[in-house]
């Protein structure tokens, strides 16, 4: 099935000028490009970008907890954040996002062809670099890890954001580009 999704290299990506690198995976998968936006996102953008729905905050911060448990690292996770309510935790990794989306230029992208969220989410990678099988974008190319941004209050630099389902990128292509994209 055709598709339509939305790729964003965040400011690590494009600081670190990875762009041509980055879009020519993708391309490699049969993937092409139907727009393309250099935008440094506004607190609105960011905030619309990065939603902020109830389960989405509490599932954020289950998982920083979860991780920590697996890492050893749970008494030191709960002191760094003052708190082991995963919606507090939720709420400052969130924050933390939204601060750097909107930390310099990023480059928007929507990208068509087969079954193009699958495809792009495949080549992107888990969202923890540290994590993500080797061959993909985050594992060859972003140096970043979840357990590390968090003890340094921050966000992971992780390169890129990829829609995660159909009605995810049918939003964030509205959002990013206009109704008339989608």
């Amino acid at each position: 099935m055709i598709e339509k999704t939305l790729v964003v290299l965040k400011p690590d990506a494009v600081k670190a000028g990875l762009e041509r690198q980055i879009i020519s995976r993708y391309q490699k998968a049969g993937l092409h490009v139907v727009k393309r936006k250099e935008v440094i996102p506004d607190r609105k953008l960011a905030d619309n970008h990065y939603a902020a729905t109830e389960p989405q905050i509490v599932g954020m911060g289950h998982k920083t907890l979860s991780s920590a448990k697996e890492l050893g690292k749970f008494e030191e996770m709960v002191e760094l954040f003052g708190t082991d309510d995963p919606r507090k935790i939720g709420e400052e990794l969130r924050e933390w996002s939204l601060q750097f989306i909107s930390s310099g230029k990023v480059v928007a992208f929507i990208l068509e062809g087969e079954d193009a969220i699958k495809t792009v989410r495949r080549i992107t990678g888990f969202t923890d670099p540290t994590k993500a099988d080797a061959g993909t974008i985050r594992a060859d190319m972003s140096k970043d890890s979840i357990s590390k941004a968090n003890f340094e209050r921050r966000a992971c630099e992780n390169l890129v954001h990829a829609s995660g389902d159909p009605e995810e990128a049918k939003r964030e292509i509205a959002l990013w580009f206009g109704m008339e994209e989608v």
